[in-house]
């Protein structure tokens, strides 16, 4: 992948105590992930070497690129966080046109989805800055158990816990339910059985709102949110959180591994949970190592093509890695391509103690009956 991937690794050492400072510097600027004041206030540090010592040494904005590339290619993160510089730009008279290209063409939906929620979050945080958001926290009701209720249902049911997705459209299939009412759903989704549920609050590629998200909690369901987004920056998190969510979703193929690690700890602080999301056995290497992870989201479609494949969570808790999951006691959620009872009992027997479920739940009449249709049983007892 032009631009990201190197043929020659880079120092781990070099490249985490490099990361550390240029991270907290991003942090200083907010441009891509916590919040210093929080991370100060909250007793978070960076590295090994610390926030104060790293916010002493003043960094580049050439050091900030060439290290974030150096972690990304490292990390094998394929997506690309914004458009890379384009060439210069052409004239013809008095017009001036920039010419299409690798650098500035998203490679694949995923991209192209990460590219437009860049933008977007600069200029949502221009409406509601960070301090406003701290604000509004003040009155928000204390955020729920995600992964207990995850928990208690699977020990209640001997299945896996379900997170019903609200969820009105997708980008490879569109239009999921026109008679689209988030309320409602949740309500029967909470009424059916479902331990948690997931708000999709990605408006142009889902069609989803984080006011979906606020009127679900509003509206009295119990069961805990996960805020279903794109997050890029902790700013996301702040905002989920004022919404009424209780956990956040965070990509590994995304975010690099100390954008993550900053994410749990002040998920932690704010009492929430983080689902952080895999696909491969590289993605699942990478966040088992990072300490604080509780929840393992394992995604059997590929974000970048959309093809699906349960057999990738078989594959991913197998061995190794399988016993390591134990040991630290890590939920580990199966998510994409369940539809059938079969689906269910394959990932079940993988290893799996929760599902994501959302397309073959929300095209439902009654999406309660579609999870008593979706585990074989009944499950609301």
């Amino acid at each position: 992948m032009e631009g990201l991937v190197s043929s020659q690794p880079f120092p781990s050492s070099v490249i985490q105590r490099r990361l550390s400072t240029v991270y907290l510097h991003r942090l200083t600027r907010f441009s891509s992930c916590a919040p210093l004041r929080a991370a100060q206030q909250s007793g978070i540090t960076g590295g090994s070497e610390g926030v104060s010592s790293a916010v002493e040494g003043k960094v580049s904005e050439q050091e900030v690129g060439m290290y974030q590339d150096e972690v990304v290619a490292s990390q094998g993160i394929r997506i690309r966080r914004r458009p890379l510089t384009g060439p210069p730009l052409h004239y013809v008279g008095p017009f001036e046109f920039r010419l299409q290209n690798e650098g500035n063409t998203p490679r694949n939906i995923l991209e192209e989805i990460v590219w437009h929620k860049d933008k977007e979050v600069t200029q949502m945080k221009e409406k509601r800055p960070l301090y406003t958001l701290k604000k509004a926290l003040e009155n928000v009701p204390p955020p729920r158990d995600f992964i207990g209720a995850l928990r208690s249902a699977h020990q209640r049911t001997g299945l896996p816990g379900l997170i019903a997705e609200v969820k009105k459209a997708s980008p490879s299939r569109g239009i999921l339910r026109e008679d689209f009412d988030p309320v409602a759903i949740a309500q029967a989704y909470e009424k059916g059985g479902a331990a948690c549920l997931s708000v999709l609050t990605d408006e142009k590629y889902f069609k989803g709102s984080f006011e979906n998200l606020q009127s679900i909690r509003d509206a009295g369901v119990e069961c805990p949110l996960l805020c279903k987004e794109f997050i890029i920056e902790a700013w996301q998190i702040y905002y989920g959180r004022s919404k009424g969510a209780d956990a956040v979703l965070l990509i590994a193929s995304v975010l690099p591994d100390l954008d993550i690690k900053y994410m749990i700890k002040i998920c932690k602080i704010l009492g929430m949970a983080t689902l952080v999301e895999v696909h491969d056995e590289r993605e699942m290497d990478r966040v088992l190592a990072i300490e604080g992870v509780e929840l393992i989201g394992i995604n059997n479609r590929n974000l970048e093509t959309f093809e699906v494949d349960i057999g990738i969570t078989k594959r991913l808790l197998e061995g190794e890695r399988g016993e390591l999951i134990r040991q630290k006691d890590i939920l580990v959620v199966g998510e994409s391509g369940l539809f059938t009872p079969e689906d269910i009992a394959f990932v079940q027997e993988a290893g799996v103690k929760a599902v994501l479920v959302g397309e073959s739940l929300v095209k439902q009449s009654d999406p309660g009956k579609g999870i008593s249709a979706l585990f074989g049983r009944d499950v609301s007892g």
